[in-house]
């Protein structure tokens, strides 16, 4: 690793141009076109990211003015984001999972005057909500229809215009790029939250390229890797995976299909992937039901497999290798079962990074045995996403790993981890006071998170400081404890909520897996008429309480569940029970099945 230097690039744009400039004939970016696989080359997407700027500038947007997309992950996104920081504009990011009331409050919020929206879906929705809306003038669709009043154009027109516009404008696009300064503003993330109305951090164009450099400076990635980039762009995880690759120049493949996700993976074949921890427990639950599908010699091969695996991944976290017996039972588990295993990722990782939400050590130490190793790491969208993260070469378990070069933390006397660095945000928009609440006066970000400093410098989260359970006895716990825990009990659990703040004590709601929980049921001959009656089946009851009487036993008695209850559905980001990067909105949850919890207290002392 290389010493860091950073302010390597001005602005977003002079990071952009120098890899267009350097590697213009290097592949950028891998998509679908129609059913098969194409790409495009640097010189291809710096092209139409000047067609696209141009179209900007003759739209009239000016400084700071902020253009907003609503579309999924795909070329067009990032290509537009390009083309909307490179005239000094704004770039607002909404999440295509979002209703036309949700959009038009961010879009009101950012004083938004166009927009790229994905197809003419998306544009209904804000053709919904265009009354309210005076300020947006221009919608430009990636694929869908114009109308006929000309508010939207189609993507392809709206680059011609910009090619045309530059006949008689040929230096603006070059003039006005060379203008940005790193604290100008380039893109407006607003939190989902699992609380409240969402906030529009802003974020500068320095706080992108730093994300760049420190990678660069990292070495953990270099122009060699192929990544597979299918997070939600409007997301700041998604979105920060972004200037890596532009930065160091990896060819990506852009696809954000997660229900081809896996098939999508086998064909195209990348050596690392971002993605959220629910990716990784659905692809734990698929692979351990696969084994038990292939009967009792199967199963049995897999956990010996997995104990093997298990005993070689404790020896790599010390940095050692295996040898003699243990090495030959190695190779021939990885023959059976791993190869297999990776190769539905492709066969060519390197890695994972997960991000987003908390990571079972559970789930980490089952795929790092089955020589898969998942790098945890954290960051908020108030610091860019990328400020701590596990290295391929010093990871731990249980930890979100160290600091990025440029950035660091420390622990608070409260326990909160606080950030510093130079992905941190400029502050909120239209929001002083919230600004002021959440960086301190010498520049320091509160994250509402918990945590502790390891004797290897790594950083562990215990929890979110406003989940932290304090019970009615005073006895302080952090429910991803157990959630995480109890989520590897049974491939049949989705989601797990823990409950118990100023409650005698903890309960629990969990949702299952439809698909699983459906096939569980026909191979135990088990008849139901829809999913709310196959939730209330004693037999899935009990199958989920002896998961739960196994977690208890593995924890102090003020922190076991006493109850829970199985919901008649699953959470899902459609029925507004999680965020987009499928966190858990705890209120919301709470709330919408308060009977159940209250409930559960009936006839106690705190319930009278």
């Amino acid at each position: 690793m290389s010493e860091f230097k950073g302010n390597s690039f001005k602005s977003m744009m002079d990071q952009w141009h120098h890899r267009v400039r350097t590697t213009p004939d290097g592949e950028a970016m891998i998509f679908r076109k129609g059913g098969d696989w194409t790409s495009m080359t640097w010189g291809e997407a710096g092209n139409q990211v000047r067609d696209l700027a141009n179209s900007l500038l003759e739209l009239g947007i000016k400084d700071d003015q902020r253009v907003a997309i609503l579309a999924g992950t795909r070329p067009e996104w990032i290509l537009a984001d390009y083309g909307i920081v490179g005239v000094r504009g704004v770039t607002v990011t909404i999440y295509p999972s979002n209703t036309p009331d949700e959009c038009a409050y961010i879009l009101k919020d950012a004083d938004c005057v166009a927009i790229f929206a994905e197809n003419d879906a998306q544009v209904d929705k804000l053709r919904a909500v265009r009354d309210q809306l005076p300020a947006l003038k221009k919608v430009v669709v990636m694929d869908g229809t114009a109308s006929a009043d000309g508010w939207v154009v189609p993507w392809e027109e709206f680059k011609a215009t910009g090619r045309k516009w530059a006949e008689e404008h040929a230096e603006a696009y070059d003039k006005v790029t060379k203008d940005i300064e790193p604290d100008h503003m380039a893109t407006f993330v607003y939190t989902s939250g699992t609380t409240g109305r969402p906030k529009g951090a802003v974020l500068t164009h320095k706080n992108w390229v730093y994300i760049g450099e420190a990678l660069e400076t990292m070495g953990m990635i270099t122009p060699t890797d192929k990544q597979f980039l299918f997070l939600p762009l409007a997301h700041v995880f998604g979105k920060s995976m972004v200037p890596i690759f532009v930065h160091i120049g990896v060819p990506t493949v852009v696809d954000g299909r997660i229900d081809t996700l896996v098939a999508n993976l086998g064909e195209t074949n990348p050596t690392w992937m971002a993605a959220v921890p629910r990716i990784f427990e659905k692809a734990y639950n698929k692979i351990v039901s696969n084994a038990k599908e292939g009967g009792k010699a199967k199963v049995a091969i897999f956990n010996w497999a997995v104990k093997v695996g298990g005993e070689v991944s404790k020896l790599r976290q010390q940095q050692k290798e295996p040898s003699g017996l243990l090495a030959l039972q190695y190779r021939l588990a990885d023959k059976l079962v791993f190869s297999k295993v990776k190769a539905r990722f492709g066969g060519n990782l390197r890695f994972f990074i997960s991000g987003g939400a908390p990571l079972s050590k559970e789930i980490a130490e089952f795929f790092h045995a089955c020589d898969i190793l998942i790098l945890e790491g954290f960051g908020l969208t108030e610091s860019s996403a990328a400020t701590i993260v596990n290295r391929p070469e010093h990871f731990v378990f249980g930890s979100v790993g160290i600091p990025l070069p440029g950035s660091e933390f420390k622990i608070a006397e409260d326990g909160e981890i606080l950030l510093k660095g130079g992905g941190i945000m400029k502050g909120y928009h239209n929001h002083p006071e919230d600004t002021a609440e959440a960086i301190t006066e010498d520049g320091w970000l509160r994250t509402g998170d918990i945590g502790v400093r390891l004797e290897s410098g790594h950083l562990k989260i215990t929890d979110r400081k406003k989940e932290l359970i304090i019970t009615a006895g005073g006895k302080n716990i952090a429910p991803a404890h157990f959630q995480g825990l109890m989520k590897m009990q049974s491939t049949l659990i989705s989601q797990v909520l823990m409950h118990g703040d100023k409650r005698p004590y903890c309960v629990a709601l969990i949702t299952v897996d439809p698909e699983a929980t459906t096939k569980w049921a026909e191979d135990n001959g088990i008849s139901y008429t829809d999913m709310a009656d196959l939730t209330s089946k004693p037999e899935l009851k009990a199958l989920l309480q002896a998961g739960l009487d196994r977690v208890n036993r593995e924890l102090p008695s003020y922190e076991s569940v006493k109850k829970f209850a199985i919901l008649p559905e699953d959470l899902s980001i459609e029925n507004g029970a999680l965020t987009p990067s499928m966190k858990v909105k705890r209120r919301v949850v709470e709330d919408r099945y308060r009977d159940i919890l209250d409930g559960f207290y009936t006839g106690t002392v705190a319930s009278l």
